[in-house]
């Protein structure tokens, strides 16, 4: 997908938006505890977008989601502390409706004045949204201009700005697109830039670290990167299945078994690209408070479950990625959230960040990855770029058509 064929938000307010109603469909999908945020960054990701919308002086609507809500609304996923935050990062109130499309919505919308901020409820509590049927969604999406039409009837704008669900086709990520003049935000704009470094202009050794919970949800990836990366780097739950396919025990560990298979195979047709661990930090049982214990990737015990590669997995991978000059990372190494589990990781983490100190290309490839660089508290400004959309990542990096991104190609409705 070629940057140039997307308008920019920056054309938009060029255009003139003051008094102007704009949609703008952020990614603020973050993590809480007890109705607590516990990681801001996909709200920080989205200021610079809106906050040049305000100061233009446009009529700012932003729809974003909050987990999966199952059946309608869910209290417990409700945007009000997002509401709350978004309005402290941008220094000025921000008005959370009381539903998505409805009458307080609607109201709220219509009283909006030039520079002002309407967050609507969690987009996902109208069931239209995720609809696999096009004319439910294009309901709602009809819903959703309505919000940012003028008293005249002219049309409002859209600005694209959640990467995180631009893999999805969705009501207020693609259907609203074929409606109104649509625009990309500035943080799908950097993170296309990204992801075509990535892809099309690539330095090498490239180095590819991968980790999370299943082979399955990286097999895409791993088949599309296997034939351009110099290594890759397997980590997280997803090496049990792995190690189970060299023949090794892996004993309570994490296992897809119908995949055990399909790694066999990639190991034989890329033994020269994959690189496992070499030890695992085993305990007794999933909890925070289980005692670690290091053994031979070769030697994991009965009744013992690997929770993180060992100090000698670290050693080995930082000695890959020390020489590289493109590193791309998704998937943290073990259990990074309990604190006996979270070395490999943070070992990992930071020798990408010495790789980048000395000059070399890194993204974080976003989700979790992007959360243990913060939970681990390592700075930022490690890493070249930390993207906000790891499942969006994962499938461009596949080579996977995005609809939140075709549909921009078009500019949307003139």
């Amino acid at each position: 997908m070629a940057v140039s064929s997307v308008k920019a938000v920056s054309e938009l307010i060029a255009e003139g938006v003051s008094g102007r109603g704009v949609l703008v469909r952020s990614d603020l999908n973050v993590p809480l505890d007890e109705g607590k945020i516990t990681d801001r960054g996909r709200i920080t990701a989205s200021v610079p977008s809106l906050r040049a919308l305000v100061d233009a002086g446009a009529k700012v609507v932003v729809a974003a989601h909050l987990g999966r809500p199952k059946n309608g609304p869910d209290p417990k996923l409700s945007l009000a502390p997002v509401a709350a935050a978004l309005g402290e990062q941008l220094g000025r109130h921000v008005q959370l409706a009381g539903d998505v499309v409805g009458t307080d919505a609607l109201a709220r919308a219509e009283g909006l004045t030039d520079g002002d901020v309407l967050l609507l409820e969690n987009i996902r509590f109208d069931a239209r949204e995720t609809s696999k049927d096009d004319q439910e969604r294009l309901a709602l999406a009809r819903a959703l201009a309505e919000l940012v039409a003028a008293p005249d009837g002219s049309s409002g704008a859209f600005v694209s700005d959640g990467f995180g669900v631009v893999h999805r086709k969705q009501a207020s990520v693609y259907d609203i697109a074929t409606l109104l003049p649509s625009y990309a935000g500035t943080l799908v704009a950097a993170e296309i830039q990204v992801l075509r470094q990535l892809t099309e202009s690539t330095e090498r050794p490239y180095a590819v670290v991968l980790g999370g919970s299943k082979v399955s949800d990286k097999l895409g990836v791993i088949k599309s990167l296997a034939t351009k990366a110099d290594s890759i780097v397997i980590g997280g739950g997803m090496c049990f299945t792995f190690l189970a396919a060299q023949g090794l025990q892996v004993g309570t560990s994490l296992l897809e078994a119908d995949m055990v298979d399909t790694c066999r195979q990639l190991l034989d047709d890329y033994a020269d690209v994959l690189r496992l661990p070499v030890d695992i930090v085993v305990a007794d049982k999933f909890d925070a408070g289980a005692t670690p214990e290091t053994v031979a990737a070769d030697e994991i015990p009965e009744g013992k479950m690997g929770l993180d590669i060992g100090p000698g997995s670290v050693q080995r991978f930082a000695a890959l990625l020390a020489n590289a000059k493109t590193i791309f990372w998704n998937g943290p190494m073990g259990v990074f959230e309990f604190p006996a589990f979270a070395a490999g990781t943070k070992g990992v983490a930071e020798a990408i960040a010495t790789a980048t100190g000395k000059g070399a290309f890194s993204v974080v490839g976003g989700g979790d990855s992007a959360a243990a660089v913060r939970a681990l508290g390592l700075p930022e400004d490690g890493f070249s770029h930390i993207s906000t959309g790891g499942g969006a990542s994962l499938e461009y990096l596949e080579g996977k058509p995005l609809p939140g991104l075709q549909v921009l190609e078009t500019g949307g409705a003139q």
